[in-house]
């Protein structure tokens, strides 16, 4: 009797795995290589069921608010394919970006019912920006200072174009001392107030790019413990913060 349940218990095991749901995936790892101007990356994970009965996506969440996940259907029946669309909004991020998906289907086999994909893009730098944020002190003489820009070689990029929010402030743009090297000279008219301006930067190649932004400053006097001069109350908030603030430049969209 023992033995006879036991055969049972394998027969209904061996049953079970035969008809079981399966995906196989073509692959869970995609590498994307997206140009200057791509505001996404798409990657395309596609599948089939290699099983004897239907698979239901019960759920499929991207690891960040930046990525989305579509399935082009609920169930999948036996022997049928599909994909899942994944979709990376790039915004102002450059090198590169890894995102994951992850799948989770009705499969009873726990080693199958759950898996990730891997979504890695690769996006290039337009433009690397030095110093990132230009300050003078109250006070200081007011000469003009230098942003370096140097340009990706592939982007064919041969003039920018800076303008600054506050005509207080001057800029000028020179080539650099090497191929794809730009001096942007910026200059405010004095330093006896406190002012703040944003540098807009836009590139002539290629097209579509986004523009780059760069703050720039005059500080306002030093304060004595306690104390809150008039000129320092009515600075717009991003200028009444630390007195070494960090900012980075980085493209708007």
């Amino acid at each position: 009797m023992n033995m006879t349940k036991l055969i049972g218990i394998f027969v209904v095991i061996a049953f079970a795995q035969g008809v079981r749901a399966e995906l196989k995936w073509e692959q869970t790892s995609v590498e994307l290589h997206p140009t200057f101007s791509d505001k996404q990356a798409v990657a395309h994970f596609k599948y089939e069921n290699v099983g004897k009965t239907p698979v239901h996506f019960e759920s499929v969440h991207a690891s960040c608010g930046c990525t989305t996940a579509q399935t082009q259907k609920d169930e999948v029946p036996p022997g049928e394919k599909g994909e899942i669309t994944a979709t990376f909004n790039i915004g102002g991020r450059t090198g590169t970006q890894v995102k994951t998906i992850t799948v989770q289907t009705d499969d009873p086999d726990q080693a199958h019912a759950t898996t990730q994909l891997t979504l890695k893009a690769v996006i290039p730098q337009l433009l690397e920006l030095q110093p990132m944020f230009v300050i003078w002190q109250s006070g200081e003489e007011p000469k003009p200072k230098f942003i370096t820009a140097k340009a990706n070689k592939d982007a064919g990029i041969t003039k920018l174009d800076v303008v600054s929010s506050a005509p207080y402030f001057t800029t000028k743009v020179d080539r650099g001392s090497v191929p794809n090297e730009f001096r942007i000279s910026v200059q405010p008219k004095d330093t006896g107030k406190p002012t703040y301006a944003m540098l807009t930067i836009k590139t002539d190649s290629p097209a579509g790019a986004p523009t780059f932004n760069i703050a720039v400053r005059v500080m306002p006097p030093a304060l004595s413990p306690g104390s809150t001069p008039a000129s320092q109350a009515q600075l717009p908030a991003a200028m009444r913060r630390a007195e070494e603030p960090v900012a980075t430049a980085s493209p708007s969209q």
